[in-house]
């Protein structure tokens, strides 16, 4: 799994979030379902893990409610 910056998890209700499919127009569709629901960053570029099957994408969202 491919290493995050902390910044993006340091504060309640910011995730990240990656995806395994096992193909990319799957992944992809499944990133643009979170962002119907949270505030997100959109998809990350799709890549392949070494011995692994499909391909895996990410991204980073706010799962807490906005205020105001």
């Amino acid at each position: 799994m491919r290493s995050f910056d902390a910044v993006h998890v340091s504060e309640p209700g910011l995730v990240v979030v990656e995806v395994a499919a096992g193909d990319e127009q799957t992944a992809l569709a499944a990133v643009a379902e979170l962002g119907e629901r949270w505030v997100t960053s959109g998809p990350s570029e799709v890549w392949r893990e070494i011995g692994e099957p499909g391909v895996r994408v990410r991204t980073y969202a706010q799962v807490r409610p906005s205020v105001g």
